[in-house]
């Protein structure tokens, strides 16, 4: 059944990059390429800083109506999404996503800058030219005459990174109008094309606040100490050994407390992350953190003196990202290897990682996440030099080889 299924996707995305359809968007993204580009720029510097994509998510709605997109809108989470019709009929869709929002805070210099080919800028790959890359695919498919069977929704997510807990596309599987009407999903990215991912990392994320009486630091020294509280929390997990395969992780990433260095903090707080594409071995660390940090609580209140108030703790769920994987043996998996393999590159197999696509793996719905680019064509994801090398035959080509598994999952006539 898998060998039916390989040689069913290999055939289906030979069709498509024979057509003459499909050579024609190519050459109308050849032509407009600069354009591309110059979209691209203008998207990064409209800043997407967490839980403010406000502005960005306009300026995306307006380019999609512009494309000539059916039922622009921007919904209550702040996704943006627009339809392009298929001829099957029915109200049933394939998403083709990329994310809004970028990691960097509000105030961060988002300006583009250039040398050659490379450009540099915060958010400039992550993941801002698949939002545009998006926009040269629906031109392309309108200017080729391009029709497919499928309804085709284009959306644009918010709360992609960090804390944002992909709530977007949260929203658009459980809550939005579409919510029981997708077949397949494809998140658009900023890695190379000629792999995709096809399993999500999942993760938990708290913020552990220790609080205590106080008070200053001489006058009240030997009462309960909630900063030592937390650095004893934080060495048990950093003694806590985890798994290698299925990979299992930790990591304490903000610490924050304390109000001068003469007092003695009434409060701190740690955020945690905790991560694995194996949901056991991710409940397991879960487990050992929450018993650790009771436990670090316990320590200094018989350590010190409580005659002023004990050490308390308070565990807050800041993230929740479920595990999940498209199987081999399924069709759209497939189909991405076919059509990584037809372009020319040779596939290494797979990667495992965390977007958008966790969420309707976890539900049981196909989903890949896509690169766009050529081999090598960015990097320094999540900081401020962030770049991403536009030359054009390779990045035509990774734009090439996600275009065709779309247009193939859609059933392009």
């Amino acid at each position: 059944m898998a060998e039916d299924t390989a040689a069913k996707a290999k055939a289906e995305i030979q069709r498509v990059r024979d057509s003459a359809g499909f050579k024609a968007a190519l050459q109308h993204i050849d032509q407009t390429y600069d354009g591309y580009i110059a979209e691209g720029i203008t998207l990064v510097e409209i800043p997407a800083p967490p839980f403010k994509e406000e502005a960005r998510a306009k300026a995306f709605a307006e380019l999609l109506r512009g494309a000539g997109l059916a039922d622009v809108g921007i919904d209550e989470e702040g996704n943006v999404l627009g339809l392009r019709r298929g001829t099957g009929g029915g109200d049933r869709v394939v998403v083709v996503s990329a994310h809004l929002d970028t990691v960097f805070p509000e105030g961060t210099d988002v300006t583009v800058r250039r040398e050659g080919t490379k450009l540099m800028a915060p958010g400039v790959g992550d993941d801002t030219f698949s939002l545009a890359a998006i926009l040269a695919y629906i031109r392309a498919m309108d200017a080729a005459g391009i029709k497919h069977k499928a309804n085709i929704l284009f959306v644009g997510t918010v709360g992609e990174e960090g804390l944002g807990d992909l709530r977007g596309v949260r929203h658009l599987f459980t809550k939005g109008k579409y919510k029981d009407r997708i077949d397949a999903f494809f998140s658009i990215e900023s890695g190379s094309a000629d792999t995709f991912t096809s399993s999500g990392v999942g993760s938990k994320r708290y913020r552990i606040t220790y609080k205590g009486p106080g008070g200053h630091s001489f006058g009240a020294f030997g009462l309960v100490n909630p900063a030592y509280a937390m650095a004893e929390a934080i060495t048990l997990l950093a003694r806590t050994q985890v798994p290698a395969d299925p990979k299992v992780t930790y990591n304490v990433g903000v610490v924050k407390g304390g109000t001068s260095v003469n007092s003695i903090p009434v409060e701190t707080s740690m955020e945690v992350d905790m991560r694995s594409g194996d949901s056991d071995g991710l409940a397991r660390v879960e487990q050992r953190l929450l018993a650790i940090v009771d436990q670090a609580a316990a320590t200094e209140n018989a350590a010190r003196s409580t005659k002023e108030g004990e050490i308390t703790v308070e565990k807050t769920v800041i993230g929740d990202r479920p595990a999940g994987a498209i199987a081999e043996t399924e069709l759209l998996f497939q189909l991405a290897k076919a059509s990584i393999q037809a372009a020319g590159y040779e596939f290494k197999g797979p990667r495992e990682a965390s977007n958008d696509s966790n969420i309707p793996w976890s539900l049981g719905i196909p989903a890949v996440t896509l690169g766009k680019n050529g081999p090598g064509q960015g990097g320094r994801a999540h900081s401020l030099d962030e770049w991403m090398d536009t030359e054009k035959a390779p990045m035509l080509k990774g734009m090439a080889t996600s275009l065709a598994t779309i247009l193939a999952t859609a059933g392009m006539e």
